[in-house]
């Protein structure tokens, strides 16, 4: 890895305790929503994030959501969980992330769309699978931050637009001016905050998943598949709908539930709108 990624990588702050904790309870077999909502109650950040997301018209509740217990059982454990780290590990690698043409904000609504639309197509093929990927889902993007960061250092950021603008997508931009993509670095961050290797092998091989484990194959096809939808630069873009579902062919995933999933989140989209 690049001396200059690796180095920003180290220098990032630990993860709060809060953090720690979560990912000490999401490896227990026997999950209690009353266990996990002692937990998150200790951090104001957390809680303000939980009930932001839950009152977006993405999840199509249909009241308010006013507390963080309405939230966790709304929503599910591992949602919560999901929520919870993705709004902290933003919160601690916040850097400009104008090499993208977006902000914090519109980053943390894709990652949303990401885990809502891995939530509405994995429930209808695989319930464990769904369990699995909601988290990596959300977080898979993480290393953008640190992409941006280098880019802005460098003077880089314009030659990065400029890729993007012919055509090329994120990762092949990435790849081009930096030698890694986010999903390699991603992996990297969370090895130094010694997050689970579940986590991170799901993620390491994103957008070059002929380098993952066979272990792994699957988990990475469907992210990938994910991203390509959710491309942070145009989410849901017709053109990102069809690469995503021409991905999930040649992966032999199923596409009737991709298409559904695709296609109800469209439909919450547009009620936020209204």
């Amino acid at each position: 890895m690049p001396e200059n990624i690796l180095e920003k990588i180290e220098s990032l702050p630990p993860l709060p305790k809060t953090i720690a904790e979560i990912e000490e309870y999401r490896q227990k077999r026997d999950k209690e929503a009353f266990e996990l909502l002692k937990i998150i109650e200790k951090d104001a950040l957390i809680i303000s994030t939980l009930l932001k997301v839950s009152n977006s018209a993405m999840f199509g509740f249909r009241s308010k959501v006013e507390t963080p217990s309405r939230a966790i059982n709304l929503l599910g454990i591992n949602f919560t969980i999901s929520i919870a780290i993705g709004g902290t590990v933003q919160n601690l690698l916040k850097a400009n992330l104008s090499a993208y043409g977006i902000n914090s904000d519109d980053f943390m609504r894709v990652s949303n769309m990401a885990t809502t639309l891995t939530n509405l197509w994995l429930s209808k093929v695989s319930f464990d699978l769904k369990e699995e990927l909601i988290l990596p889902s959300l977080l898979q993007e993480a290393g953008k931050f640190i992409v941006a960061d280098i880019l802005e250092l460098e003077g880089k950021t314009n030659e990065f637009k400029a890729l993007l603008r012919q055509g090329k997508s994120t990762a092949q931009a990435e790849k081009e001016i930096l030698g890694l993509s986010t999903s390699e670095i991603t992996a990297r961050i969370f090895r130094h905050w010694k997050l689970s290797d579940t986590l991170i092998n799901s993620i390491e091989f994103v957008d070059d998943v002929s380098k993952a484990d066979e272990a792994y194959k699957q988990r990475a096809q469907i992210l990938d598949v994910v991203k390509t939808a959710c491309e942070v630069t145009a989410p849901l873009s017709d053109d990102n709908v069809n690469k995503a579902i021409e991905k999930a062919k040649a992966y032999n995933l199923d596409i009737k539930s991709l298409e559904n999933a695709i296609e109800k989140l469209e439909d919450r989209l547009l009620d936020e709108q209204v």
